[in-house]
């Protein structure tokens, strides 16, 4: 039976020194280089509007005499909508680029050079894995480049279940496409690192063997065009070390996941062309749907642990940000091919789930404040990093500000104001503000955080093509209508969760590693319940406050409290996937990709109830132990584990071999351990020698 994987050639990926910079002499020094004027266009026109909007609130409290809890409101004011301001002007330029920017020339010269695709998996589905691979394999095979591309599916499962629905998988893969291409499947013992250390295990074993390495995630699927067309990127930019795509949002059922394709589609395309346009030679890396030269990876982006212990030390969870920003610091340019149209990914389908995501995101992103002070990084790179710590402190900073502009109510109704100080006055100090200021400041915020969607919306309904795929000006008008509504009420519940999952980071608290639902989200009330409770008695005691209050403070927070009391129905019916359907049905939030879905999209959906009968039949734990040729069968996909040093026991090894010495059943020795030691006696060579042999014994003792 043929490896699993083929020949290492091992390599060096040593941990940077984030205090020592080391750099490469570039090919083309000028094409390393970014051009300061666009920075200075959006970056500085962002921070313009920032001062002028910092300077209108001023003058809406310096009316009157200003007062600390005044103070504290402008400071929360300025750091938050600075970062408004920036997607705003970013937007603004990515309006531009796309109507009427050219787009890079597209390359037809054949490869010279080797890819390898890798598929990083952790208990995800099998069969969708396998058969995403298999279409864009066949995909690139017939397009004749078949021989340019190897495809790696690097696991770090931990389900033994899903662990043999792999390996069933990966023979089906190969059965399928035969010599045409080469697909390869690993499995680690442990799970180092998480993702980061997944990745790199490859390169320290195998990434000598390629040029690039085409990293995807889970979910993810690209057009074998689009892959194409980045590796001759790559080949013909001797500089480039990284181009990420922006991959768009698909095959989403529940309302949550199509409020989010729908955004992504609609308005994504500003923001992330604006971002490449400004960013120029100093892009990001997202972590999948990016094409890397791997010896740049290999000699400038191993990741060190971080100083203390988690949330915030050992392990970088958001590694993407870092790796990027080092392989930039070493000379190499990271691109955003903003104009590749073909890569596409999957989005979580409810509330909850992006919450469990987003607990583990923020954690990463928190990490990048130990990471900020690195020796050398481009200013671009730290600001990249300083934008992901933001998407999650600007909940509490929001939260925050909402309540210190509700103190300032408070102390208006129920404080006495001193309207003779201490000091000689002839006249009282009246409190004053100037609410002809503050009305004006509220619309000119509302329009900056409305700007990019409203230039999304725009730029939809110029674009005839888009605007018909998208169900036509008044599909695409009332689905802008929706999603802003719907997105306003879950906003605050998500400020909620991402403030408690930040407060949760600062409280010692470690995300852990979960996988990600894919498809319907839908869970019973009592759990969604117990999930948002705690959102719903915010919203409540709110909306009392506020009502003794005054009713203009109640319904000037009426969008924060709505979204806050319902947060149980909007959870339970925004991830249901009959809710979703609906809505598909009748036209609302209708992206091209649904009107007219990618060739590559409907080859998977051809493909994937073939993967689907084939693992329903896949053998399980009690199959082996009652096959001893299928236990045997299996071997040579078990990955190499470094020998054993006399006197060094691990605690699984010591238990899975202790409970195989207890009997010579080997279905009774299964029943004796846990899915860890199952899923350690299947990943360990010697163990499962020793398993396999017994089964071959209690075959023969069976027939005689």
């Amino acid at each position: 039976m043929m490896q699993g994987t083929p020949e290492e050639l091992a390599g060096l990926m040593p941990p940077q020194d984030l205090k020592q910079v080391y750099r490469r002499k570039p090919v083309d020094p000028a094409a390393v280089k970014s051009r300061w004027w666009k920075r200075l266009l959006v970056v500085g026109s962002a921070l313009v509007l920032s001062v002028y909007a910092v300077y209108e609130m001023w003058m809406v409290f310096a009316a009157g005499k200003i007062t600390w809890p005044e103070y504290i409101v402008m400071g929360l004011f300025a750091l938050t909508f600075c970062w408004i301001a920036l997607a705003c002007t970013t937007g603004i330029a990515g309006f531009y680029a796309l109507r009427f920017g050219k787009k890079p020339q597209w390359l037809t010269s054949a490869l010279t050079k080797k890819t390898v695709v890798l598929m990083p998996t952790y208990n995800e589905d099998p069969s969708r894995i396998f058969a995403a691979i298999e279409v864009m394999a066949k995909g690139i095979i017939d397009a004749g480049e078949g021989e340019a591309f190897d495809w790696f599916i690097i696991a770090d499962t931990t389900n033994p279940e899903v662990m043999l629905q792999e390996e069933e998988a990966l023979l089906a893969i190969r059965e399928r496409l035969g010599d045409k291409a080469r697909v390869y499947y690993r499995r680690r013992r442990e799970n180092l690192a998480r993702k980061a250390g997944n990745v790199a295990d490859f390169c320290r074993r195998w990434g000598r063997h390629y040029d690039h390495m085409l990293v995807l995630d889970a979910d993810s699927l690209i057009d074998h065009t689009t892959i194409i067309q980045l590796a001759r990127r790559m080949e013909a930019n001797p500089d480039a070390g990284l181009i990420q795509t922006i991959p768009r949002l698909i095959r989403g059922n529940t309302v949550v996941a199509r409020v989010q394709q729908f955004a992504t589609r609609i308005y994504g395309p500003i923001v992330g062309t604006g971002l490449a346009w400004w960013v120029d030679r100093d892009g990001n890396f997202w972590g999948h749907n990016a094409i890397i030269r791997t010896c740049a990876f290999m000699e400038y982006a191993g990741l060190p642990d971080l100083p203390g212990k988690a949330p915030f030390g050992g392990h970088i969870l958001s590694h993407d940000f870092v790796e990027a920003a080092l392989l930039r610091r070493a000379g190499w340019v990271i691109d955003i091919a903003w104009d590749l149209e073909g890569s596409y990914e999957e989005s979580p389908p409810s509330l909850i789930d992006m919450a469990v995501r987003d607990r583990r995101w923020c954690q990463g992103n928190l990490q990048h404040t130990k990471v900020l002070p690195t020796r050398g990084l481009s200013w671009v790179s730290r600001m990249h990093m300083v934008t992901g710590i933001m998407s999650y402190l600007s909940s509490p900073l929001w939260l925050l500000l909402v309540l210190s502009g509700f103190a300032l109510a408070l102390q208006a109704q129920f404080i006495r104001p001193e309207y003779f100080p201490d000091s000689f006055s002839l006249f009282p100090a009246w409190p004053v503000l100037d609410s002809e200021r503050a009305v004006w400041l509220f619309v000119v915020t509302m329009v900056v955080l409305f700007a990019p969607k409203i230039m999304g919306l725009v730029l939809g309904l110029t674009d005839r093509d888009l605007r018909s795929k998208c169900g036509g000006a008044w599909g695409l008008i009332k689905s802008f209508f929706f999603e802003v509504i719907l997105s306003a009420l879950i906003a605050p519940v998500m400020m909620l969760i991402h403030s408690g999952a930040v407060m949760s980071v600062f409280l010692g608290g470690d995300s852990g590693w979960n996988p990600q639902r894919r498809d319907d989200g839908s869970l019973p009330w009592e759990d969604v319940w117990r999930r948002h409770r705690s959102h719903v008695a915010a919203g409540v005691i709110l909306a009392i406050a506020a009502a003794f209050n005054s009713w203009q403070l109640l319904a000037w927070l009426s969008p924060a409290i709505i979204g806050m009391v319902l947060a149980v129905p909007l959870s339970y019916y925004t991830a249901s996937s009959k809710v979703g359907e609906y809505l598909k049905a009748r036209g609302w939030l209708r992206i091209p990709e649904e009107n007219e879905r990618p060739a590559i999209e409907c080859e998977l959906d051809k493909v994937l109830p073939f993967y689907e009968e084939r693992l329903a039949s896949a053998p399980t734990l009690d199959v082996l132990a009652g096959d001893p040729v299928l236990a045997r069968r299996r071997i040579p996909l078990i990955d190499r584990v470094a020998p054993r040093k006399p006197g060094e026991l691990k605690g699984q090894e010591a238990q899975v071999f202790t409970k195989l010495s207890d009997t010579k059943d080997p279905r009774q020795a299964f029943s004796f351990m846990n899915d860890k030691e199952k899923a350690w006696l299947l990943s360990t060579p010697e163990l499962y020698q020793r398993f396999v042999n017994m089964t071959a014994e209690n075959a023969v003792a069976a027939e005689v």
